[in-house]
Parts: structure tokens; C-alpha cells; sequence
């Protein structure tokens, strides 16, 4: 069973940093392309970044853009969203999504995934 795992949520004050981490259970990660997603309370959910399964090549959203980085390690089957200078705008519960894709390319749509984890909460707040 395909089944990617969000870790990693936390609360924390604005300006400070979390590492969210997508671990892979039943496929291989080369194999996929991976998106972050997030939904805040009464919003819509929005992507926030995404990263092919070839060259590392990623999309991040205008809104993180400069203070997220997306990376993988497909030795460890796992993908890391490092989020810095965190805002409460960013509170949000976080998903990680995973889909098979040919290389190279990036998947910045909710649409085009077709599996999902559970999420993770991210609080920023003073």
C-alpha cells in the first residue's frame, strides 16, 4: 500500500523554523514526484511546494518562496520541507502527497496526486 507519512508538526514562534519530514512506506520514492500541501482553518487547501523525481527540481509557492526548501533523500525514502521565518500565516495542517510521474516532471496541482498522508499541524503563534 502507497501510504506517504507527515512528521515533524510542532508549534513555534514566528520567526523560528521546522523541518517537515514525508516518509514513503510501500513504493519507492524515485519513482514519484512529492508535493506539500496546506490547509488552514475555513480555507481551501493550497500548495506550498514540489519537487520532481529526477534532477531535485522544485516549485515553491509565491507565499514561501525564500523561506521554504524542498529536498529529498531517496536512500532514505524521505522528503523534507524546511521551513524558516515562519509566520502565523503558515499555521496550517500539512500534507504531503505523492504521485508517479515521468521524470523531471513537477506536479503543482492538488489534482494530479494521487496519494495522501494525514498531515501534520504546524502552529506559529507567539
Amino acid at each position: 500500500q502507497v501510504q506517504p507519512v507527515e512528521s515533524g508538526g510542532d508549534l513555534v514562534q514566528p520567526g523560528g523554523s521546522l523541518r517537515l519530514s514525508c516518509a514513503t512506506s510501500g513504493f519507492i520514492l524515485g519513482y514519484y514526484a512529492i508535493g506539500w500541501f496546506r490547509q488552514a482553518p475555513g480555507k481551501e487547501r493550497e500548495g506550498v511546494s514540489c519537487i520532481n523525481n529526477s534532477d531535485g527540481s522544485t516549485y515553491y509557492a509565491d507565499s514561501v518562496k525564500g523561506r521554504f526548501t524542498t529536498s529529498r533523500d531517496n536512500t532514505e525514502n524521505t522528503v523534507y520541507l524546511q521551513m524558516n521565518n515562519l509566520k502565523p500565516e503558515d499555521t496550517a495542517i500539512y500534507y504531503c502527497a505523492a504521485s508517479p510521474a515521468p521524470s523531471t516532471i513537477l506536479l503543482v496541482s492538488s489534482t494530479q496526486y494521487t496519494y495522501w498522508g494525514q498531515g501534520t499541524q504546524v502552529t506559529v503563534s507567539s
